[in-house]
């Protein structure tokens, strides 16, 4: 009589998947339930719930020696997604199940009574079950339509142990999930023809939605800061599936996924508060988790009043906006989560926010002022490709009824632009001008000889370091793209270097 039993199912870490065998033995001795391979609190608990289950849907729990092993036993098993596939391997092994299993991924946390709950990170695990050569995945029932999305695979949603034995059976058939899209067009009330006035940021925010650039809003409370980030996303191009898929495998592990949706099809927005941990921010815990920063992937981080996050909070930004992967190291391993987002910040000119206001006088001693913007460390200013001033919008502006240009009028300028970039970067690894590598810079930047002699004057005047010099140059490739133009002339080059006078000197010299 066979007294070893093996089922399949996936482990989990970070972003990687791999299988793992659950190989069930019984044998003569005291009885005891050992579980081994390298399971956390939450697998070992998976005895309890397992010798629960199968009482009270009325199988008798093996009197023996049970061993039941998770390999590789190299590898750290985490969470309770291991209790399916507990459950029908103690089931094989004690001959109470006869069926084959081979070619089936189980995964799914079990309730006393036998019922399966969701679990997170079906996706990614999903993908490397087609990928190892598994033909069905079993899942809890609101994990099967995000299963559902990996093609090649049959996802089978299960509400409870009994419905998986009938269909194992052959008993019920049940029809495999199909995948649910979520909504590509954004939340219907934001529009940029909601903005009055503000026609410079709102070339500057396309500027910068056209070439994926970083952007640092500056001006006094209320004068629209926040509304324009929030509106950023709408004019953003729609992601390709291959983006869709890498974003919702992020939110997966996060367990993040909206109620429904088995794919994200817009792109995120992630507004964290300044009170956030830089583990909170890029990502941690015993068990490294995605961060704000990897949540936002293909998408926009946005920073509400920069200055009050901490030092250490945004100085951790700097590496992943360069590398576009944060990696988190922790001593049983480390593991990388991709976070290539677009990074807004918005703050004010002073504490208390009205240095410079043509109306509202400010209160700030001019000490304060220079260590409130002290705050924002030069090299992370580095890393922004534009500052922005926001000024306070005018009466005139807010009570005016001329009809502001819509999202959908600027995506298609964004569109249009983003469009020639791929063209240009044909066979390359980037998509988008903000991520030109220094290599290719003199060979998809080409200049006129008068915008590089005012590129030279204006590295010259400002002080400018390398890398602000890349990022200039970027950005006049991408206002060269919105206007259609091969080449960078003087008025790209122009544009460019206005969006690089906001710094603390100008503030404090204004």
């Amino acid at each position: 009589m066979a007294m070893v039993a093996k089922t399949y199912s996936m482990g989990l870490y970070g972003m990687e998947a791999f299988p793992v065998e659950v190989e069930a033995d019984l044998s003569q001795g005291l009885p005891a339930f050992e579980l081994v391979g390298l399971p956390d609190a939450a697998v070992k608990e998976s005895r309890d719930r397992v010798r629960s289950a199968l009482k009270n849907r009325g199988f008798d729990f093996p009197v023996s020696r049970i061993t039941m092993n998770l390999a590789p036993a190299d590898k750290k098993k985490e969470g309770p997604i291991y209790d399916l596939p507990l459950f029908i391997s103690l089931l094989k092994a004690s001959q109470q199940l006869a069926c084959p299993t081979d070619d089936a991924i189980f995964l799914g946390e079990l309730s006393l009574s036998g019922e399966l709950r969701p679990i997170r990170g079906v996706l990614p695990m999903a993908d490397k079950a087609r990928e190892a050569g598994f033909r069905r995945l079993y899942v809890p029932v609101e994990n099967a339509a995000e299963g559902a999305v990996i093609q090649g695979l049959e996802v089978y949603g299960i509400r409870d142990v009994e419905q998986l034995l009938a269909h194992l059976q052959g008993k019920v058939k049940l029809s495999p999930a199909e995948a649910r899209y979520g909504e590509r067009e954004g939340a219907e009330f934001l529009d940029f023809a909601d903005v009055k006035g503000q026609p410079e940021a709102k070339r500057a925010l396309e500027i910068a939605a056209s070439g994926s650039h970083n952007v640092l809003l500056i001006g006094p409370p209320g004068s629209g800061k926040s509304m324009l980030a929030k509106r950023l996303p709408t004019i953003l191009p729609e992601m390709t599936f291959e983006e869709s898929l890498e974003t919702t495998k992020i939110h997966s592990i996060r367990g993040k996924l909206p109620p429904g949706v088995s794919l994200l099809r817009k792109r995120p927005f992630r507004s964290p508060h300044h009170t956030i941990s830089t583990a909170g921010l890029a990502g941690g815990g015993p068990t490294p988790q995605p961060g704000e920063i990897s949540l936002a992937h293909n998408g926009v981080l946005f920073l509400d009043e920069l200055p009050e996050f901490s030092r250490a909070s945004m100085e951790v930004l700097r590496q992943p906006m360069e590398d576009g992967t944060v990696t988190i190291s922790r001593v049983g391993g480390s593991t990388s989560y991709p976070c290539r987002f677009m990074l807004v910040a918005a703050m004010n000119p002073c504490p208390c926010g009205y240095f410079g206001h043509p109306t509202h006088p400010c209160l700030c001693h001019p000490h304060a002022v220079e260590r409130y913007l002290g705050k924002v460390s030069g090299p992370l200013l580095d890393r922004i490709d534009l500052h922005i001033e926001v000024p306070a919008v005018p009466f005139e502006d807010l009570s005016s009824t001329r009809q502001e240009e819509t999202s959908a009028q600027v995506r298609e300028r964004v569109n249009a632009a983003r469009k020639r970039q791929q063209e240009r970067f044909q066979g390359q690894p980037y998509f988008c001008n903000a991520d030109i590598p220094a290599s290719q810079m003199q060979e998809m930047c080409q200049t006129t000889k008068a915008a590089s002699r005012l590129l030279q004057r204006a590295f010259e005047s400002f002080g400018f370091s390398a890398r602000t010099y890349g990022r200039v140059l970027k950005v006049a490739r991408t206002i060269a793209d919105l206007d259609g133009s091969e080449k960078i002339d003087t008025a790209h080059v122009a544009e460019a270097v206005q969006y690089r006078t906001l710094d603390r000197k100008y503030w404090l010299n204004k």
